[in-house]
């Protein structure tokens, strides 16, 4: 059974750091890319950043640009999403995804596989 779990959310003061984690089971990372996606309250879901399946391909939404990076260990089949110098306006609910395909690309529509979340705070 296809299974995407993220941790690593959590409260955080601005200009702080997190690192979130994205484990999947059911598949394997070596063959397939992740979509990290966020959603705050009253907005729709938008993309973050995405690893194509070798990692020689990875994207970012202009909003996180230069503070977000991403990696996957497939050792782990766990992808990381690095965040720093954090936002209020970073606030969400952290979502990582599958399409089961090899590229990366940051439209959530195009997506069909998701974990549960995790809740990102960014507050003094």
């Amino acid at each position: 059974q296809l299974q995407l779990v993220e941790s690593g959310g959590g409260l955080v003061q601005p200009e702080g750091s997190l690192r979130l984690s994205c484990a999947a089971s059911g598949f394997t990372l070596d063959y397939y890319a992740i979509g990290w996606f966020r959603q705050a309250p009253g907005k729709e879901r938008e993309g973050v950043s995405c690893i194509s399946w070798s990692g020689g391909t990875i994207g970012f939404a202009d909003s996180v640009k230069g503070r977000f990076t991403i990696s996957k260990d497939n050792a782990k089949n766990t992808v990381y999403l690095q965040m720093n110098s954090l936002k209020p306006e970073d606030t969400a609910v952290y979502y990582c995804a599958t399409r089961l395909n090899r590229q990366c690309v940051l439209n959530r529509d195009d997506y069909n596989y998701w974990g549960q979340g995790t809740q990102v705070t960014v507050s003094s």
